[in-house]
């Protein structure tokens, strides 16, 4: 979209442990055509939920879509190829496959644990193989990352984070998530990151303990949807008389969450998505916190480092897109 000609990289530079490598915008007049024709990419947005298994190309070009509900993981899965299946038959086979997934999830392709998740508490899903079935069915190359990742890795390639080198992608809603880029290069190492479970210093007098099953008051068990709706007897969307202290309470803690974002990765994008992030005010809350707990050291900050994801609800679906993409030059 922005006019440049590049090419696509290889995706094992998102899953090695080694130094990662820049990953290619694929715009413009796309050098990545296959013999001339645009090439057709499948994606899954793998939840706890639900599905969400598009096809197509990027966000202005989205042929098939339909959203199949999480249940157990053979017919989950099942149903997925099956429709890409039929897909296949009427608009032809994918170049490759994005799969961008609810975690702990195993990334390192020399792992033998690849491409499955670990132990997770969505009953029965601990273990699944979520790559093979998808590379059984249509052998072509097979991209998987974490949901947030490919969030980050759409925002850059698509959305609001098009003009950065650095960016943050934070999901904040049943759970809270993150991805990061630097320097064009989606962040990966021992493991995916786990932002929502930093530790955050208590906001005050708050006596609340949080519900991270592993850590207690880590940013997600003090700022995710279930901890408030605990907190305040009622889900975000239906705070209602309590709507002001619960932002200003949720603003405060997502700002400590942010200031080590912004010291250890010096992001100059953070994005902030998911279910609770559409609490009204609760952005322009969250930037006069963060100025308030960045105290003044280090760069200042502009009102456009903290903003919403630019393609809304669609960064994590587009994100299996976007990284079906960065595949395509890969065989497995």
């Amino acid at each position: 979209p922005d006019g440049s000609t590049c090419l696509p990289v290889s995706s094992r530079a998102l899953f090695t442990t080694l130094p990662n490598l820049p990953i290619a915008r694929l715009c413009g007049e796309r050098a990545d055509r296959v013999g001339g024709v645009a090439p057709l990419y499948y994606g899954v947005e793998a939840g706890g939920t639900k599905f969400d298994c598009v096809v197509g190309c990027g966000p202005d070009d989205v042929r098939e879509r339909v959203l199949i509900p999480t249940g157990d993981p053979t017919s989950t899965i099942g149903r997925s190829i099956e429709f890409f299946e039929e897909v296949s038959a009427r608009l032809g086979p994918p170049q490759a496959i994005g799969i961008a997934s609810f975690g702990p999830i195993e990334l390192h392709r020399d792992s033998v644990d690849y491409g499955r998740l670990a132990a997770t508490p969505k009953p029965g899903w601990s273990g699944v193989d979520l790559v093979a079935p998808f590379r059984d069915a249509f052998d072509v190359p097979v991209c998987l990352d974490t949901d947030v990742n490919g969030a980050a890795l759409a925002e850059w390639r698509w959305g609001a984070g098009r003009a950065a080198a650095n960016l943050v992608y934070l999901t904040v809603g049943t759970g809270i998530g993150g991805g990061a880029i630097v320097e064009g290069s989606l962040v990966h190492g021992r493991s995916h990151p786990e932002m929502g479970h930093v530790s955050v210093p208590r906001a005050g007098s708050d006596t609340y303990p949080g519900r991270c099953p592993f850590h207690q008051d880590c940013l997600e068990g003090m700022a995710s949807g279930p901890a408030i709706e605990e907190r305040w007897g009622r889900p975000a969307s239906a705070l209602g008389a309590d709507l002001e202290a619960a932002r200003d309470l949720e603003a405060a803690y997502l700002a400590q969450g942010l200031r080590q974002l912004v010291y250890v990765l010096s992001p100059e994008r953070i994005l902030v998505g998911g279910g609770v992030s559409k609490m009204p005010g609760l952005l322009d809350a969250v930037r006069r916190h963060l100025v308030k707990a960045l105290a003044g050291y280090g760069s200042p900050i502009d009102d456009g480092l903290v903003s919403s994801p630019g393609l809304a609800d669609r960064s994590g679906v587009l994100g299996a897109l976007a990284l079906a993409e960065s595949a395509l030059s890969t065989k497995d």
